[in-house]
């Protein structure tokens, strides 16, 4: 099925606001690593920070959208930010015991899963062309992280909670596929951010955490997190699902690794090496193959 559309469609390229959320999201893990605070202190941080940012003008400009929205989308709103809490609680405790690498790699097989549940979930179809692109990133993505690979001990487990992020960044992007068809961009981040900040803001407390005394690194970290991250990063994915395929967006977040890898050399020193240029090469290569097939698709 194509990608929904308005009268006169987007006003600006889908896949010129998906790279600018490529960059954006790039900088996820970096910031989690700045930050010294538990995993998932860090999460309620992160979307609450850009739950309170996005409240106001969510109230102000979209006030008659939301009390007009119907208790099944309220609902699918508020699953998807379960799933998206879900997600940033196991992949950012995932960074507290394998390798950053490992862990946007993993975190990152998530066209895997949308390809096997989208037509469970949603009306679209999965070409043959789009899962041999789906394939390709995917391989893309292991060869990045291929020689940092954990062999077992803390570090498996690390990579254990990656992946179960990537399954629920699955289900997290089915369902805003499924509601931007018809809801406001700012009213769905809004819902789906400020219910996510609330599931993980009673597990903090829940569990007592401590969630003040920081340094001002970790503040400046949170806020990084918040607005570069999430509002910029996710949002620019939120948006990009009203007009392209599931898997096409799911495609793009494999950019990932490629951004992080480049940011912890320029940063931590991390070594390009070898495996992530070829690896980013095959990852580039299925973006440009799944953007044109996409044009093709939708002309």
């Amino acid at each position: 099925m194509a990608a929904p559309h308005g009268d006169d469609g987007p006003s600006v390229p889908p896949f010129v606001i998906l790279s600018l959320g490529v960059v954006a999201i790039s900088t996820g893990a970096i910031f989690v690593r700045l930050a010294e605070a538990p995993s998932l202190v860090t999460a309620a941080y992160r979307v609450g920070l850009a739950s309170a940012l996005l409240a106001p003008v969510a109230c102000f400009r979209r006030r008659r959208e939301l009390a007009a929205l119907s208790r099944r989308d309220l609902g699918l709103a508020m699953l998807a930010g379960f799933f998206l809490a879900l997600h940033f609680a196991t992949w950012i405790a995932s960074l507290d015991y394998t390798s950053v690498a490992n862990s946007v790699v993993l975190v990152n097989t998530n066209p895997i899963w949308v390809a096997l549940l989208g037509p469970l979930l949603t009306q679209d179809r999965l070409h043959r062309r789009t899962l041999g692109c789906i394939l390709l990133s995917v391989v893309g993505a292991f060869v990045i992280g291929w020689g940092d690979f954990a062999t077992g001990g803390k570090a498996l487990y690390g990579d254990a909670l990656a992946l179960a992020g990537s399954i629920c960044a699955a289900f997290y992007l089915l369902i805003g596929r499924n509601l931007r068809a018809r809801v406001s961009l700012l009213a769905y981040i809004f819902l789906c951010y400020g219910s996510a900040a609330v599931f993980l803001w009673m597990a903090v407390l829940a569990l007592q955490m401590a969630y003040t005394g920081f340094s001002p690194v970790t503040w400046a970290a949170f806020g990084g997190m918040a607005v570069f991250s999430q509002l910029v990063g996710h949002s620019s994915y939120n948006w990009s699902l009203k007009w392209l395929r599931t898997s096409t967006v799911a495609i793009s977040l494999l950019g990932e690794p490629i951004g992080a890898s480049i940011l912890a050399w320029i940063l931590f020193g991390e070594a390009l090496t070898a495996t992530k240029f070829v690896g980013g090469g095959l990852i580039l290569t299925a973006i440009y193959l799944i953007a044109r097939e996409e044009l093709r698709q939708t002309t």
